[in-house]
């Protein structure tokens, strides 16, 4: 599997929400797959556009999971090995949330933890990054600075 990337990622963050720990629940009970979670619950992505990211080798396979048949929301893993990769959607967002765990050393630091809300309950929220129990208005901003990006072709 080799994904490439360009141009600068929009964000990266911690998901505390409902479906980030259902999704990571079902896709670490994949057979020979490795945790997801994170300490404290949250799961970890990389935010790029969607039209930054190339599938270069292994796109057979890929195999989509959804919470719900209707979800918009697919997560992505390599059926060879069980790797969570990367969550797509089938709606008008416009980007594609790789799981931090795939940049291994080269994985940029957390910019914020969101949605802390839902953290399991009695878990430990680690204080090293801004926590928000929602969105922050810094990351809205980033993803609406990254539509307009690509409304003008940049």
């Amino acid at each position: 599997m080799q994904l490439g990337l360009s141009g600068k990622a929009i964000a990266c963050l911690s998901c505390y929400c409902d479906d980030c720990q259902a999704g990571a629940r079902e896709l670490e009970a994949l057979p020979g797959a490795g945790p997801i979670t994170k300490e404290g619950g949250g799961t970890e992505y990389v935010m790029y556009r969607n039209d930054r990211l190339e599938i270069r080798k292994g796109a057979a396979n890929l195999k989509e999971y959804k919470l719900r048949e209707d979800s918009p929301t697919s997560r992505v893993v390599a059926s060879c090995c069980q790797a969570a990769m990367y969550l797509s959607f089938s709606d008008s967002r416009h980007w594609v949330s790789l799981y931090r765990e795939r940049f291994e050393e080269d994985a940029p630091p957390l910019d914020v933890r969101i949605c802390t809300r839902f953290k399991p309950e009695g878990a430990e929220i680690p204080d090293d990054v801004p926590s928000v129990s929602s969105y922050s208005l810094t990351f809205m901003w980033k993803l609406l600075a990254a539509r307009i990006a690509m409304a003008f072709g940049r």
